[in-house]
């Protein structure tokens, strides 16, 4: 018996700790926690493993160029074009491409001479707007560009969407043409979305080819990238029937890397490069002729097309390869840098809350960091894509400052709050109420955005998990009238956004979900009365 006893002392003692500090439950969820904020950021970042569409050996036809820096563009005053990164990115399209195709003429006139160094051809355009003066300047200048580089230039192309944008008419368009026409040796052609050749069938005598606009991501009924291709191969068919025997060239097709998912199209880096080589392919196979959009992201274009227009490129605005082209391509290429953030904000968690000693907190404190880790991650991420200017970064701020104010307010709820972790939880629980607030009054906001001004803006789900699953699970009270309002607002959107972006858009189900959780955490918060 005496032998028993002290065989049963080591693990009185560890029985002892565990009460007081349960070690085991805090362990398991820790190792929980760090797995599940692995595999979120190991998921989202995995490398996909496709055909190549370009070699050393084997260059590929077209790009869209604009020689654009990160920090510049065509709006600026005064406009300036930089020769040396003019340079610098025509020798990286050399290596993958025979062609590059612009837009307009201003501040390009160097680009014949280095096209010439790096041996690339020219399919040159002029800017037609609704200004018959700046039209009239592009013109000239674009004349006078084929004319004096006949070597380099293959093709001229009088105008850009200007259709589309209803700047010119048919009529108009077509006499300009018919100008250029009479005065250069090379090819003239317009190029605009294929519906609006369709519209306008009188523009096709003029040309001598016909250059058409296929982005299955903005058509009225955006198309999946597992149809996306068969949607482009349909409508060349279509064309080559109708115009025959003029050649008709697809002057634009891509895929975003980044942005919102309109119905069933989804950007990311591995459908680009899924729609790109794909593409690639079957153009090859068909013997059409084709320009990529575009040969570098344009952050500029995130101001008047969303986040979706900065992101149409084979490489990003530092000029790094995306890998659309060739080799593994991952849809969060730092993933691994996002993975380190959240172990700090996992660790920072679990030292703000401290000692627990309930196994209920020792639980839920670890998957409280994981959930921050990858929610904080995932909204940070998104802002640092899809922000566009100054009051917008303010906004990100504010809602990255408010998740980590709910984080160590549900942190210290969970801790023994001892000393300084006790006044530190006095003093956020008395404000609890107006963090709550801050919370739907953002959501309001946000849903109210998604209703009736959809288009360009992007799917912020991850920046309201957090405070909608702490309210949800332990409510506080708040001011009465406003919460109900709030609450109100952002239940009464939520059928009215999924109905606008369609019942297949996983990502408005998921703000629709992450919504309705945020209701019911601040109609639970309406229930508690002030102690």
């Amino acid at each position: 018996m005496q032998v028993t006893c002290v065989a049963l002392q080591p693990l009185g003692l560890i029985m002892s700790a565990t009460y007081r500090f349960p070690f085991v439950p805090y362990l398991f969820a820790c190792l929980l926690g760090l797995m599940a904020l692995g595999g979120f950021w190991y998921g989202l970042g995995q490398p996909v493993i496709l055909p190549d569409a370009a070699t050393p050996t084997h260059k590929l036809q077209c790009a869209s160029y604009t020689p654009f820096d990160k920090d510049q563009s065509p709006f600026d005053v005064p406009f300036k074009l930089r020769p040396e990164r003019m340079d610098a990115d025509l020798a990286l399209l050399a290596t993958r491409f025979e062609c590059i195709r612009t837009y307009s003429m201003t501040g390009l006139d160097a680009l014949p001479d280095l096209a010439r160094k790096h041996g690339l051809k020219l399919m040159i355009g002029a800017w037609v707007n609704g200004n018959p003066v700046d039209t009239e300047q592009e013109v000239e200048l674009l004349i006078k560009s084929a004319n004096a580089n006949p070597d380099v230039v293959t093709a001229v192309i009088v105008g850009n969407e200007a259709l589309l944008r209803k700047e010119v008419t048919g009529a108009q368009l077509a006499r300009l043409i018919d100008k250029v026409k009479s005065q250069v040796k090379q090819p003239v052609t317009y190029a605009d979305v294929w519906e609006f050749w369709l519209k306008h069938p009188e523009i096709a005598p003029a040309v001598d080819f016909l250059t058409i606009h296929l982005l299955p991501y903005w058509e009225d009924d955006p198309s999946n990238i597992d149809v996306a291709l068969r949607h482009v191969a349909d409508v060349r068919q279509v064309f080559g029937n109708k115009f025959a025997p003029k050649d008709v060239v697809i002057g634009e097709t891509g895929w975003p890397s980044e942005g919102r998912q309109r119905e069933t199209a989804v950007p990311s880096r591995v459908n680009e490069a899924k729609f790109i080589r794909g593409f690639v392919t079957m153009a090859e196979q068909e013997g059409w002729r084709y320009n990529l959009i575009e040969a570098f992201d344009q952050p500029w274009k995130r101001g008047s097309e969303g986040a979706v227009g900065g992101y149409w490129g084979l490489f990003d605005a530092d000029r790094q390869d995306k890998g659309v082209l060739a080799g593994p391509v991952s849809n969060v290429p730092y993933w691994k840098e996002w993975l380190a953030v959240g172990a700090v904000i996992f660790l920072g968690t679990l030292i703000l809350g401290g000692r627990v000693r309930t196994v209920r907190s020792a639980l839920l404190l670890p998957l409280l960091g994981a959930v921050a880790a990858c929610s904080i991650g995932a909204w940070a991420d998104l802002a640092r894509l899809t922000t566009r200017f100054a009051g917008e970064w303010l906004w990100v701020g504010l809602l990255t400052g408010l998740n980590l104010l709910v984080l160590a307010h549900a942190a210290l709820t969970l801790s023994a709050r001892i000393g300084w972790r006790a006044r530190a939880f006095d003093f956020l629980e008395r404000r609890a109420g107006w963090l709550v607030a801050a919370a739907g009054f953002a959501a309001a906001v946000m849903v109210l955005e998604m209703v009736f001004d959809p288009r360009y803006r992007s799917f912020a789900s991850m920046a309201f998990v957090l405070p909608a699953l702490v309210y949800l699970c332990r409510p506080v009270s708040v001011p009465r009238r406003e919460i109900a309002l709030l609450a109100f607002i952002v239940g009464a959107g939520i059928a009215p956004q999924l109905y606008q972006e369609g019942l297949l858009n996983q990502q408005a189900w998921g703000w629709a979900l992450v919504s309705g959780l945020m209701v019911v955490a601040l109609w639970r918060c309406l229930r508690v009365r002030k102690g």
